[in-house]
């Protein structure tokens, strides 16, 4: 089976492809990999011998066309620039997460149609956000809500699940969109994504650094751990998209909780000298971005097809310490 990862260099992309050279899916590993990003991809010692690291962006003249040329069987589609900086700077974030997907998306269709008898149609994962709604909310969002994006990154996002749909309707790809909760908690340094302080005030504290919080403690908004993520990307590359039928977005499960029930699943973890390295900094423009952000989802369709996240923040906690902290706070 031949895998291209788009977005590979980031977080979520280098913990996936740890998880398929480990597990594969469905028990199956790959023969063959490539790994592209607009950085370099470090390559891991136990990838296939002809593994690849390409350096690419999407937007520019050529690169989604030499991507899907070998024709990988499975493309995961992870690449994005983030919430804040899509926000910050307009014409980019149209230019990486909109015009980038739709090349990607055209040159698949474009090979599609080289062949005479067997068509190319590969499986496409596409990571889409939360983000493609907007308020006013319902107590939780069901499947069925429509999209009211209030933000440049949540429209890009919404913009290429109506491509995914459509170019799967049409036969050009086999495409599943799984709208990820904000992940919590990102190892590494922080990004320009302005949802990163959901994890900042956990990840600092837990390594006995200080964490600013720029919102109210009553600010509520939905989670998945790094870990259920990639569970996630590896479930809906194994899904049968026949039971989808044309609806091929799906929201993913997760756990609304507010900012102060996360300091409190801190407390339990690292105690009282973790949470007060939480410095309060209120930043009204980030508290009016993220007021506008889904607080709660009913995800009725995804957990009927064996989507699985965490039931608690301290899960959350615990996962984070397992996998980046050896099991304990510093």
């Amino acid at each position: 089976m031949k895998i291209l990862i788009i977005g590979s260099a980031g977080m979520v992309g280098r913990k996936l492809t740890a998880a398929l050279l480990k597990d594969g899916i469905a028990g199956r590993k790959p023969d063959s990999l490539v790994l592209s990003d607009v950085v370099e991809t470090a390559i891991p010692a136990d990838a296939p011998k002809d593994t690849k690291s390409i350096v690419a962006d999407l937007s520019a003249p050529g690169a989604a066309e030499a991507l899907v040329a070998k024709r990988p069987h499975l493309i995961f589609h992870l690449a994005a620039i983030v919430s804040g900086e899509a926000e910050a700077d307009f014409e980019k974030g149209y230019r990486v997460n909109f015009d980038g997907t739709h090349a990607l998306f055209e040159a698949i269709r474009r090979e599609n149609q080289k062949s005479a008898g067997a068509p190319y149609k590969p499986k496409l994962v596409f990571t889409s956000s939360i983000a493609v709604f907007g308020e006013p909310f319902p107590d939780a969002i069901p499947d069925d809500f429509f999209h009211t994006p209030l933000s440049s990154y949540g429209t890009q996002k919404a913009m290429a699940e109506l491509l995914l749909s459509d170019y799967s309707r049409r036969g050009f790809f086999d495409g599943i969109g799984i709208r990820l909760p904000t992940i919590c908690v990102r190892p590494g340094a922080p990004n320009k994504a302005a949802s990163g302080f959901f994890s900042g005030i956990l990840r600092e504290p837990l390594a006995g650094k200080e964490a600013k919080l720029p919102v109210s403690e009553e600010t509520r908004h939905w989670f998945a751990s790094p870990r259920a993520a990639v569970k996630f990307l590896l479930h809906a590359a194994a899904l049968d998209t026949a039971k989808l039928g044309a609806r091929r977005n799906l929201s993913m499960p997760g756990i609304s909780a507010t900012v102060g029930e996360e300091i409190a699943a801190l407390r339990r973890a690292a105690g009282d000298k973790a949470v007060a390295l939480i410095k309060r900094e209120a930043d009204p423009a980030v508290a009016k971005l993220v007021a506008g952000w889904p607080r709660n989802f009913d995800t009725v369709r995804a957990t009927k097809l064996g989507f699985e996240a965490e039931k608690t923040f301290d899960e959350i906690i615990a996962a984070h310490l397992e996998d980046e902290l050896g099991g304990r706070p510093v």
